[in-house]
């Protein structure tokens, strides 16, 4: 018989004894990437919170969809998304961040510390959470985009515009995003159709002015996508003009794509039960700061922000979001 067992390792992660999974303890946990949250993951390391991060199902965020990203402070050329999200994290773990590969798919805020469990199987408990999940861009519901998709249905221009060069194409939507997106493929494609359903566009004026200058964008107004159509891959689009009116009528369209720019909805619904949200889901802060209204609780990026949704706004939510972690975990000390 032994006399000497293996010593336990303090610092080791524990199992929970009820459903043997694994824990494990951390002062400031981030999740979700992208400006907000490598940002926050800077600042937190360089205040020697020991951050650990979980880039989610998009590690960089909805940056690493964009090509060029010109109106960041800094990079007088330019630079494309995915370049910048790479130098954030490189900068986040120079000071020190533990990021790892990783979906927060359950979460606990009910008291301190705050339980994130990971892909199903590791719980995270943390003093101070961070929550950095971005937005995910919506689709119209149609099942013709589910059968379609991969095949001539995407929702980002960016990452697909590639494959239809000299084609004909479509985007939905008025706003910001879908204006972007329609620029972009005016510059790859022979046509883009612009599908609005109203008889405006809600976009800034200095989009507007660019898609009306653009000699290769049809703007299709009132007009509302019925289905899709082709034989295995998308080769038009059934619309209706003037729908519910007596001047309704059917319109189909010849493309090759079919791209959605209808806006994103925030990635907050495991956070839900417990954090108050607008109407839509973005995350509400109290103005003026990054704090939920969960004490210990902290949003930042475009999962709290439905106005701006700029890379730069996010960055800088994200450096808010840490120095208020740091303030809070030291009034707790």
């Amino acid at each position: 018989m032994a006399l000497f067992g293996k010593m336990e390792d303090l610092n080791a992660p524990k199992k929970d004894s009820n459903e043997m999974t694994e824990v494990e303890k951390v002062k400031v946990l981030i999740v979700g990437s992208g400006p907000a949250g490598y940002t926050a993951a800077i600042y937190a390391a360089r205040a020697n919170l020991s951050p650990v991060m979980y880039e989610g199902l998009q590690p960089g965020g909805q940056l690493t969809t964009t090509t060029e990203v010109e109106n960041f402070p800094g990079y007088p050329s330019g630079i494309t998304g995915p370049e910048m999200m790479e130098d954030l994290k490189k900068q986040a773990e120079r000071f020190g961040t533990d990021i790892r590969f990783g979906m927060a798919t359950k979460a606990d805020l009910s008291a301190r510390p705050f339980k994130v469990t990971v892909d199903d199987s590791k719980v995270i408990e943390a003093e101070a959470l961070i929550i950095a999940t971005g937005a995910t861009a919506k689709y119209l519901g149609l099942p013709d985009e589910t059968k379609y998709a991969g095949s001539g249905v995407s929702a980002c221009a960016t990452c697909d515009g590639f494959f239809y060069r000299g084609k004909d194409v479509a985007v939905v939507g008025g706003g910001d995003t879908a204006c972007e997106e329609a620029l972009y493929l005016a510059g790859l494609t022979k046509k883009v159709y612009l599908i609005v359903r109203r008889d405006e566009l809600r976009a800034s004026k200095v989009m507007q002015e660019r898609v009306m200058k653009a000699e290769n964008i049809e703007i299709l107004w009132k007009h509302q996508t019925k289905g899709l159509f082709g034989n295995g891959v998308v080769e038009g689009a059934t619309l209706a003009k003037n729908l519910g009116t007596p001047e309704e009528e059917e319109v189909k369209i010849a493309i090759d794509g079919f791209f959605l720019g209808i806006g994103h909805k925030p990635n907050s619904d495991i956070f839900a039960d417990y954090i108050d949200t607008n109407e839509v889901g973005y995350i509400k802060t109290i103005p003026g700061t990054s704090k939920t209204n969960v004490p210990g609780v902290f949003a930042c990026g475009d999962v709290q922000d439905d106005q701006y949704r700029q890379a730069v706004t996010a960055a800088g939510s994200g450096c808010m979001a840490a120095i208020d972690a740091e303030r809070f975990l030291a009034e707790q000390e």
